[in-house]
């Protein structure tokens, strides 16, 4: 792994703790590369006007550092705008003196305090950032139209996927996304799909088991509350090509499907590995005392996945579990999504406490 700094650097703190950064990168194994070449990109942009950095491969992880002279009143609303616009991973905000916020495409946003010296800042934002650009993601998808004719139309998974789709709006789990399409024009929303693999920015996703291999699971992008045609907003995942990174999904000749959640691949892994698993449900909600992820990977990577299906594989019941995602929401698991709604909603918090 190799990093780079992108963007005009202004003189002062901003200037010292790029400096810092790039000292306590090359410290944790990344050296300082050619753009072209770095896998790990600080573009340090204008909060107002902020420049992406135009990555030639999607394996390239971009943070988009800017300054702020005082911390903001609601750090997300004021990380995510930046993020979306700078088509970064994720958003830096750095006030001197009091830290530096980091704001997630997943909307998760936390505070890194600073100390007394701006070194301790970086090797602790350092800290953060390399698992986050190690992190291999797991996006692509495959469309085969083999899907049997008898499941065209769905069967009763489809339904439940869909019923439990619009109870999740019934109780308020599905939160208003921020409106891309008003932040970005149109060639750069290209450019976000293309990079992120989605439709949309939609939170929370369902699945259930079709079979031994299979399970239907909801579609990237979509309004969860109104999943309506299989195929499409609702996709079969018949299938891990490893190798390729993409996720083979099953569909029916005659529609035009969309992309699956991009949380697939953490799906796929625990229904392999946990036969008794019939449903699985995710949403950005918390439950006290639950086991939770160390490292707030992006959804879709093989580490995050990998991180859940561990801590799941430790509870006494996997097959009736609850798995926190550090700064973002959770994971669970059960015989049906209404099981698991029924189990869960009464304690449910619909704030995810970020650290």
């Amino acid at each position: 792994m190799a990093y780079t700094v992108g963007g005009i650097v202004p003189e002062g703190r901003l200037a010292d703790l790029v400096a810092a950064l790039g000292t306590a990168l090359e410290q944790r194994g990344f050296p300082r590369v050619e753009a072209d070449e770095a896998q790990l990109v600080v573009n340090v942009v204008d909060r107002a006007r902020p420049r992406p950095f135009r990555r030639r491969s999607r394996g390239t992880f971009v943070a988009a550092l800017h300054v702020l002279a005082e911390s903001p009143p609601d750090p997300l609303r004021e990380g995510y705008p930046v993020l979306v616009r700078a088509l970064a991973n994720v958003s830096l905000t750095y006030v001197p003196g009091a830290g530096v916020w980091f704001t997630t495409l997943e909307r998760g946003s936390y505070l890194v305090p600073e100390g007394p010296r701006i070194e301790d800042l970086a090797g602790d934002v350092a800290t953060r950032l390399t698992p986050l650009a190690s992190s291999r993601l797991v996006i692509d998808n495959e469309f085969r139209t083999d899907l049997e004719p008898e499941l065209w139309d769905g069967d009763e998974h489809t339904e439940s996927i869909a019923a439990a789709g619009r109870r999740l709006d019934d109780l308020g789990l599905l939160p208003a996304p921020f409106p891309v399409e008003d932040l970005v024009d149109e060639q750069d929303l290209r450019h976000i799909k293309r990079l992120y693999g989605i439709g949309g920015l939609s939170y929370g996703n369902l699945s259930e088991r079709e079979d031994e291999r299979r399970f239907w699971m909801s579609a990237s992008g979509v309004d969860k509350s109104k999943l309506e045609q299989p195929g499409r907003d609702i996709l079969l995942v018949s299938d891990y090509d490893a190798e390729n990174g993409r996720i083979v999904l099953s569909v029916p000749p005659a529609v035009e499907p969309r992309r699956v959640s991009v949380d697939a691949i953490e799906h796929w892994k625990i229904y392999r590995e946990h036969p008794d698993v019939g449903a699985i449900l995710h949403v950005h909600a918390w439950l006290e005392g639950i086991p939770a992820t160390e490292v707030n990977y992006p959804c879709g990577t093989e580490e995050l996945a990998a991180n859940v299906a561990a801590l799941l594989a430790a509870e006494p019941d996997p097959a009736h579990a609850v798995i926190g995602l550090r700064n973002h929401g959770i994971t669970a698991t059960g015989a049906s999504l209404d099981e698991i709604l029924d189990r869960i909603a009464p304690t449910l918090l619909l704030q995810v406490p970020m650290a």
